[in-house]
């Protein structure tokens, strides 16, 4: 099978590029023939991608250590749900991931609109194809997966303690979807640049695949939060570390355009908004693959370097200059169809949304990449740590947050004195008195005040509008009220699943706020000993040490400490710490020694316990305590988040406004100014 599977790399390589080249050549001649082969030849590469994603899989199931992909990622007491983690643990296997998600959804995009979008789907395919071929060839010229070692080693070196963890399961692949699926929307936006149709026919054909890749994108986000606070033991969920910063930069252009698409589709307006954000989208993307793989940066979550990094510099800006020559070249015919009539309207304020999101995304893009400006200009690398990150983007987010609460409050092309006093005087009120309390409660930080007065104000802003919407459906049509809100948001998925994400945000940013009160505390303590701490809601935590407990598992030498834990003298129970040593399968060690942490979390606080080690071999235990307020709602945040998306992309209710769908041009016009 793993030759069977290196084989299928070589023939899909040679039919990408035949694919890709007829592709662009059937859709310039407008020859369906060519088109359909294009298409024919999309699907063929897919399945042979499947076939070399399935050789790879056998080869780690059955622990071919030949191969040296398999030798190096996998043992035999490694538990078997983690050899799926295996599969994209190493630089080679997320190299073909990326391929055959990529093939897939590429045939998924072309058999949905195989009646539709006809002008289109020939530069489509096309982009998709030179894609897929990228990344074939980047595996058979510089890191191919199924590549043999000349002896057969009889265990191999097994898998990152730190990726063997439920939430690598999830994590990565989340994020490969939305890394990946950002180069439907991109084909798409390079096909209409191609083909002159600039209209909103292109837009609707990509509503769907955005929302997905938004999707991803932001699950895959919050569960590498999630896994870096339970996994790494540093006490924190984001560290404005550079692979987490990729991850980000995407999803925040993706965000914007969600927002600026909006406005092309209502009144025509931000065309070049839009389509520059698909493209800056999708450079982001490979441009988070760069780092990670080029080993120019330093982080827990890259690979070592190697010269696939250059390839993908190469493919990097290779694509920004073909896609931005595109848009330059039709920059003439992406004219805004009307102008802004007033700075208190709907189009302002997206358009200042839109505006946020770009700054924010170029600082983060900046202090990521300063370091390795710097290093190459001047031989000395500068650290650009989280005090930038947080007094450049803490400001910058929370004017964010003010517009998500403000744009569903104004009308569109003007609003009216009454109109503003209408829509606000709640959610200002809802403000003004969690303001006032926040301060009469003494609440010490000044941005964790301004983040809970506007998380009120949005909060408002939301209920405000389901409110209002239900009680008129309740009016209009007697419906009871649960059945009446049911209909609401059904009849219109669209704006109602933006609201429930902007809940999602206000609740993400409740939790991000709560650091700012977080409190740390080391203890070195014998059995029976105890340390007391405080947490920032007054409550007292007593925790004493039981002892240290060493035991072996499947793959693992552990230690564990124990500790009893109790809250204003209330006995909560045992939490217990552990250091793992990994072993193979002969009981020899494998890579450095890792860390589970132990965490009792509810709605206000999560107690964080880390078993740092023990004096001199004793049961004698250095502790890290670590109270962090309001952890849970970030992780529910992030839920809520996903199911807002859910709700906006559920089939019917939503779909392009009468406005947008009058905006698709006939396909007679592009012969006449393509």
């Amino acid at each position: 099978m793993t030759d069977l599977g290196n084989i299928a790399l070589w023939i899909a390589l040679l039919i990408g590029v035949w694919g890709s080249a007829v592709a662009f050549l059937g859709g310039r001649r407008g020859r369906s023939d060519l088109a359909r082969s294009a298409e024919r030849a999309a699907y063929v590469v897919w399945g042979l991608l499947l076939v070399a994603t399935a050789g790879l899989l056998k080869a780690l199931l059955t622990h071919d250590f030949n191969v040296e992909y398999v030798a190096s990622y996998t043992s035999r007491n490694l538990p078997v749900w983690y050899t799926w983690s295996a599969f994209y643990a190493g630089q080679k296997g997320s190299l073909l991931l990326w391929a055959v998600v990529v093939a897939t959804f590429g045939a998924a995009a072309l058999l949905v609109n195989r009646g539709r979008h006809r002008e289109l789907m020939p530069y489509v395919a096309g982009v998709v194809l030179v894609v897929v071929s990228f990344f074939v060839a980047v595996m058979l010229f510089a890191a191919n997966p199924f590549e043999r070692l000349g002896f057969t080693p009889p265990d191999g070196n097994g898998l990152n303690p730190q990726l063997q963890n439920p939430g690598m399961t999830i994590h990565p692949p989340m994020l490969y979807l939305g890394y990946t699926s950002i180069t439907i929307p991109f084909a798409f936006a390079v096909a209409a640049l191609i083909s002159g149709r600039l209209d909103t026919g292109w837009l609707h054909a990509i509503r769907k695949w955005t929302l997905l890749s938004w999707l991803f994108l932001s699950a895959g986000v919050v569960l590498g939060m999630w896994w870096a606070y339970v996994e790494l033991g540093w006490g924190g969920y984001w560290a404005w570390d550079p692979v987490e910063n990729a991850s980000l930069l995407p999803w925040l252009t993706m965000t914007a355009f969600l927002h600026s698409v909006m406005i092309q589709e209502k009144r025509g307006m931000l065309k070049r908004w839009n389509v520059g954000l698909v493209i800056g989208s999708f450079l982001l993307s490979i441009f988070g693959t760069f780092i990670t793989r080029s080993g120019v940066i330093s982080s827990v979550h890259s690979f070592t370097q190697s010269r696939v990094g250059y390839f993908f510099l190469i493919f990097l800006v290779l694509s920004a200059a073909v896609a931005f020559a595109l848009l330059a070249y039709r920059w003439p015919r992406l004219e805004a169809e009307s102008k802004l009539e007033s700075v208190a309207s709907r189009e302002a304020a997206f358009l200042f949304n839109n505006l946020i999101f770009i700054v924010i995304a170029f600082s983060v893009l900046w202090g990521t990449l300063f370091p390795i400006l710097s290093e190459w200009l001047r031989g000395t690398k500068v650290t650009v740590g989280p005090p930038f990150f947080n007094q450049v983007n803490v400001p910058l987010g929370l004017l964010l947050l003010l517009l998500t609460g403000i744009g569903p409050l104004i009308a569109w092309r003007r609003a009216s004195p009454a109109n503003l006093r209408r829509q606000f005087l709640a959610p200002a009120l809802a403000t003004l008195v969690v303001a006032a309390a926040l301060v009469a409660i003494r609440m010490s930080d000044g941005w964790a005040i301004v983040a809970y007065a506007l998380g009120a104000f949005v909060t408002a802003t939301v209920a405000q509008e389901f409110v209002r919407g239900t009680g008129a459906r309740h009016r209009l049509h007697r419906e009871p009220y649960p059945l009446a809100l049911v209909r609401l948001v059904g009849r219109n998925r669209r704006r109602y699943g933006g609201y429930v994400v902007h809940l999602g945000m206000v609740m993400l940013f409740a939790g991000f706020a709560g650091l700012a009160f977080k409190s740390d505390t080391e203890a070195t303590l014998k059995p029976g000993q105890s340390v007391e701490v405080r947490s920032p809601y007054g409550h007292t935590y007593r925790i004493t040490h039981q002892g240290v407990s060493q035991y072996e598992r499947l793959n693992r030498f552990v230690s564990a400490a124990s500790v009893d834990v109790f809250r204003d003298g209330r006995y909560l129970g045992v939490m217990k710490s552990e250091k793992r040593q990994h072993t193979d399968s002969f009981g020899r060690p494998t890579f450095e020694p890792s860390t589970e942490v132990a965490i009792r979390s509810d709605v206000r606080e999560d107690l964080y316990i880390v078993y740092a080690g023990s004096v001199q071999g004793t049961e004698e235990a250095v502790y890290r305590i670590t109270v962090n307020p309001l952890v849970w709602w970030v992780w529910y945040g992030g839920v809520v988040l996903v199911l807002g998306a859910l709700i906006t992309m559920w089939p019917g209710g939503g779909g392009p406004t009468p406005a947008s769908l009058r905006r698709v041009e006939p396909a007679g016009y592009v012969a006449q100014v393509a």
